[in-house]
């Protein structure tokens, strides 16, 4: 079965929950092509077939209770979709959305996303339904106890080592960790995002943001654009990627002007400040509604006034897009508003953020276009760099750390660019990702048999 063939299987799914996890298969069964046109080896073994299915998929039940002493249900997921390269690597997502689709496509991805970044790791992904906010820290406590333990039978450090992602920060990886070791009796790096004191890496939190940057520096160079200094920057969430990407724009002189969050966007032509949006959403956790009553000349948009298919934050005239939130957020009309208003490059800082027609739409008007499996591989780079700190049980400096991401970043773009040229695809960064990253998996697959 071709390429083509396997991916128009999963065009019309009759499984809504999986609508996220075939758009990312089919993106890559589409890119790959010209790979397998030019060799019939990846055919041979099948190596499509094998890799669009996990390994396994965890399913388990996660009972707790909360601070009125009611008992709650919720279910846990871990996705180990690929080992070819290493240990399966991967965040854990609490989060009410989290479903089983939704954690085989990010799985999916960052099969492709850790392969790219030359790094003996594999793919993989979990979470759960739980959502933190609103909870104490005690009921976020109870609730990663219980979490994890189940998942500590699945895990560790040359097995499985999950990290962070929408709903687990520093708190709740720490509260997993503390776990973990209660129950083994070990401290090994099964985890990686913990908080400094206690095997953490230095730059954990930025990586995945100033990654973002590095990546967007490299590509407008090989592509001889204009770097990003003094250049109007739209920027979409106000999380930790997009906190850090705007830092990181800062400091190489770039004017981040946006933020968003899920009830509105903030836009301050003077550059948002970056100390208050930390304030509202790191420490009070609040609507960046409140960023207009500090700054009454920014503007504030609310979701609702804004069509349904289109986004405030993509309305506004700028030099480059960060799209730093969420899957899909990106739409077409999107597209078509950043287009006209003169955007020379998009670069994905969440996973999946650009819907299939914004990327074609960008791809087609020549827009340096870098997809998330590249882009936003710092925050995993840093993970492994963790692994390798806690496997040597060491501690690298700042420096070193910051040094060693940006490196990783610029020689994922540069491979990136090759794999292209070498497939006739020269420019298209989505491509040459894909392929890039497929074949490094594949013909780890290949050489060590079914």
């Amino acid at each position: 079965m071709s390429g083509i063939e396997l991916a128009k299987q999963f065009e019309n799914g009759d499984c809504a929950e999986n609508k996220v996890f075939y758009q990312a298969m089919e993106e890559v069964i589409y890119s790959i092509a010209p790979l397998l046109e030019s060799d019939p080896k990846y055919r041979q073994h099948a190596i499509l077939q094998r890799l669009v299915v996990p390994d396994r998929v965890i399913k388990f039940k996660v009972t707790w209770m909360d601070d009125n002493q009611n008992i709650q249900v919720n279910t846990g997921y871990r996705v180990q979709f690929n080992n070819a390269l290493g240990p399966y690597k991967g965040g854990l997502r609490f989060h009410p959305s989290v479903n089983e689709g939704i954690l085989k496509f990010l799985g999916f991805e960052q099969i492709f996303k850790n392969a790219l970044t030359g790094l003996p790791i594999g793919g993989g992904k979990g979470g759960s339904d739980f959502n933190p906010k609103g909870k104490s820290d005690f009921e976020v406590m109870k609730f990663c106890s219980a979490f994890m333990t189940e998942l500590h039978k699945y895990i560790g450090p040359r097995m499985d080592v999950p990290a962070g992602d929408i709903g687990v920060g520093s708190r709740e990886i720490g509260y997993l960790f503390g776990e973990y070791k209660k129950i083994t009796s070990t401290y090994e790096g099964v985890l990686t995002g913990k908080p400094f004191m206690f095997g953490g890496s230095l730059m954990r939190p930025e990586a995945t943001g100033y990654g973002v940057i590095y990546f967007t520096e490299t590509m407008l160079e090989l592509e001889g654009k204009e770097s990003l200094e003094g250049k109007i920057c739209t920027v979409s969430g106000a999380g930790n990627v997009a906190l850090h990407a705007i830092e990181k724009l800062y400091d190489i002189g770039a004017i981040p002007v946006s933020a968003t969050d899920s009830r509105g966007t903030v836009y301050d032509a003077r550059g948002v400040d970056l100390e208050l949006l930390k304030k509202l959403k790191l420490e009070r956790r609040v609507s960046l509604e409140e960023y207009v009553e500090v700054h009454p000349e920014a503007r504030y948009t609310p979701v609702e006034e804004y069509p349904e298919e289109g986004h405030a934050v993509w309305d506004i005239p700028c030099y480059a897009a960060f799209p730093c939130a969420t899957q899909n957020e990106l739409t077409g009309m999107d597209a078509q508003n950043l287009i006209a208003n003169g955007v020379e490059v998009v670069a994905e800082g969440a996973n999946m953020p650009s819907t299939p027609k914004a990327i074609n739409d960008f791809l087609s008007h020549k827009i340096c276009f870098a997809p998330a499996k590249a882009a936003n591989a710092g925050g995993v780079a840093v993970s492994e760099f963790e692994m390798a700190q806690n496997a040597a049980m060491g501690k690298w400096s700042f420096e070193k750390v910051d040094e060693k991401l940006k490196t990783t970043m610029q020689q994922i773009a540069k491979r990136v660019v090759l794999t292209a040229k070498d497939y006739g695809v020269e420019g298209n960064y989505v491509d040459g990702a894909n392929i890039a990253g497929f074949k490094r998996v594949a013909d780890a697959m290949i050489a060590e048999g079914i």
